[in-house]
């Protein structure tokens, strides 16, 4: 139901079936058949467990007893009696306009040979798609071979939860893609395939990850502030601090609520205090005099 009529991504589908077994084993196999009571002593030995991870379980137990209520299995829910903590938002780790430049500029020395090492092509044009566009490690990884064009300076893609949204994609990002592509043979299906004669298969996360730290600690960064994640959240913050339109970003980010936008306003208060005392429009009225 979660992926047919929900359309839940793969991971959100992943994560509610490894919390529904493990509720069930913790059951004794009685998860269907589960009491309010029961599920009251289950969550009580979550106490250990993050925020973030018992909203998690509880909303996954949750759905499972309101789909077996909806498709009368059940004459109860008791769904009600699972704990509701909220997941809570942290603040997403970012990047400096310092830091992305260090990156960038560890690119263009390797990029400076001639002719340039295939492999740091295609790291070039992975950061500048994580950077430039703010994609999601898995959209990039899995970009067909011939989804970017020269001439339009936008990618179409299926993202999370299977919902399609347009990309901006930069020169830079297109040319560097462009200087890529000439090295993977046409009949590959993906722009990072993996691996040499695997026709079949795309560079994966974990991989992307490894390349993305080897470089931060090449540029002087520690790798531990830097992941893929961490470069979209840098594009979304940097183009915020530019003046970008919330809604806009949204719709670049892919994100289906606009709560999941808003958590990049994390700007600092002079910058606040900054746009209030030059953009407010009582900014050009006389001061009010006693």
């Amino acid at each position: 139901m979660l992926g047919a009529e929900a359309g839940a991504a793969r991971n959100t589908l992943a994560a509610y079936r490894s919390d529904l077994r493990l509720a069930s084993t913790a059951l004794d196999g009685r998860l269907a058949d589960a009491s309010a009571p029961d599920l009251q002593r289950l969550a009580d030995g979550w106490g250990p467990l993050s925020r973030a991870t018992v909203a998690r379980k509880s909303a996954a137990l949750r759905r499972f007893f309101a789909f077996l209520a909806d498709e009368g299995h059940r004459a109860d829910d008791p769904g009600a009696a699972l704990p509701r903590p909220g997941a809570g938002r942290s603040l997403p780790k970012t990047l400096s306009h310092a830091d992305v430049d260090r990156l960038f500029a560890t690119l263009a020395e390797r990029l400076a040979a001639t002719p340039p090492a295939p492999l740091d092509l295609r790291l070039a044009a992975l950061i500048e798609l994580l950077y430039g566009s703010g994609l999601r490690a898995s959209e990039l990884v899995s970009i067909p071979r011939n989804a970017i064009h020269p001439d339009r300076p936008f990618l179409i893609l299926r993202g999370k939860g299977g919902r399609e949204r347009m990309v901006p994609l930069s020169d830079r990002a297109r040319a560097a893609v462009a200087a890529w592509r000439a090295h993977v043979p046409a009949e590959r299906a993906w722009l990072f395939p993996s691996g040499v004669g695997s026709k079949g298969t795309h560079l994966t996360r974990l991989r992307l990850f490894q390349l993305v730290k080897a470089l931060a600690a090449a540029a002087g960064i520690p790798p531990d502030r830097v992941s893929p994640h961490v470069l979209r959240h840098a594009f979304a913050t940097h183009l915020l601090e530019g003046g970008a339109d919330l809604r806009a970003l949204q719709a670049m980010l892919g994100h289906a609520d606009i709560a999941t936008t808003e958590i990049y306003t994390h700007v600092d208060a002079s910058r606040l205090v900054e746009l209030v005392n030059t953009r407010h429009p009582l900014v050009d009225l006389n001061p009010v005099r006693s």
